[in-house]
């Protein structure tokens, strides 16, 4: 039987790795830290690592990977900007699930976007204290709005869906348009100028790196929606800040963060926020935040649980694994 370190443990990860792994004849040994130079050790003896989008796996973590005899990398999830790839190029192979559910983001995304629209957080509030006034609550229709989509892959296409389905005009950017379909791609110029809502649903990489920032934001119709289900350094979030201050910006929905690794997943309710960016955001009252939500469905937990664990099985059985991560 296989044995596989699995960093940054939750309670509703344990439940369908562990079926999973009995099923393949895997062992997870679950460790609740991240994945960082300094648990890296805790691999010892193992055959393999599983980690997660806030683990560290860089130069230094892979050598001391490699120095434990450690073959296989395994990321629970699509994203993997975390990790550095071209280093552990021939060190180790690393794997990931490309797609587990695009609907459980999709929907979450859609689902802080009518939050935040039709005031159902504020009514949810006002509604326990028996506060029952709507001033202050008008929101808008979707139906007729315009809503640009960044990144038209599964998510993309499942939220343009969905969409839709509410009576909106699609919008859409990818670096690799689709030819298939009647959905208009253009550029982003295009989408940040028109756009009444612009949804983030593209990997992290140098040419997305921040790219909402304070120039793009001043190309914006003001009043827009800005959501982002996706990664956070998408957007700069002191320009987001500012937009806001300044009214350019109407609301908006935040699943990710840029500095969330050391604060999303963990419970700081006792404690002084230090990250000030992010303390501002959250007290603005057009601006909601969930900490890396998107993907937390029953269903996309079993894909991935049982995506992970095909990996593993066929990387150890075959050398190889078609959800291999290279960079040439």
């Amino acid at each position: 039987m296989k044995k596989i370190a699995f960093f940054d443990t939750k309670p509703y990860d344990r439940p369908k790795f562990e079926l999973y792994g009995e099923q393949a004849g895997i062992i997870y040994k679950f460790y609740e830290t991240k994945l960082n130079e300094d648990t890296a050790h805790l691999a010892k003896g193992c055959d393999g690592v599983c980690a997660f989008v806030n683990d560290s796996v860089n130069e230094a973590v892979i050598d001391i990977l490699e120095g434990l005899g450690i073959k296989l990398l395994a990321m629970r999830c699509a994203g993997y900007n975390n990790v550095d790839v071209k280093y552990a190029r021939k060190r180790l192979c690393i794997v990931h699930v490309p797609a587990y559910s695009p609907y459980a983001v999709a929907e979450h995304a859609m689902a802080m976007l009518l939050t935040s629209i039709r005031r159902i957080h504020k009514a949810y509030i006002r509604t326990r204290d028996f506060n029952f006034s709507l001033v202050g609550m008008t929101g808008f229709d979707l139906h007729g709005k315009t809503v640009g989509i960044v990144g038209m892959g599964r998510i993309g296409r499942v939220f343009a869906d969905i969409c839709r389905g509410f009576g909106m005009k699609i919008l859409a950017y990818d670096k690799f348009p689709a030819e298939d379909g009647d959905i208009p791609y253009v550029s982003l110029d295009r989408i940040f100028s028109e756009s009444d809502i612009i949804s983030f649903h593209c990997p992290l990489t140098s040419d997305t790196y921040h790219m909402l920032n304070a120039e793009t934001i001043e190309k914006l119709k003001k009043g827009v929606v800005i959501i982002n289900t996706s990664r956070g350094a998408l957007i700069d979030a002191d320009a987001l800040l500012d937009g806001i201050k300044s009214r350019k910006i109407g609301a908006t929905c935040l699943d990710v963060y840029e500095e969330e690794s050391d604060l999303f997943f963990e419970d700081f309710s006792g404690h002084i926020l230090e990250d000030d960016t992010l303390a501002r955001l959250i007290s603005m009252p057009n601006v909601i935040v969930t900490s890396h939500q998107a993907f937390l469905t029953e269903e996309a937990l079993a894909n991935i649980a049982e995506i992970t664990t095909d990996n593993i099985v066929e990387f150890f059985t075959t050398g190889s694994c078609k959800n291999e991560l290279s960079i040439n």
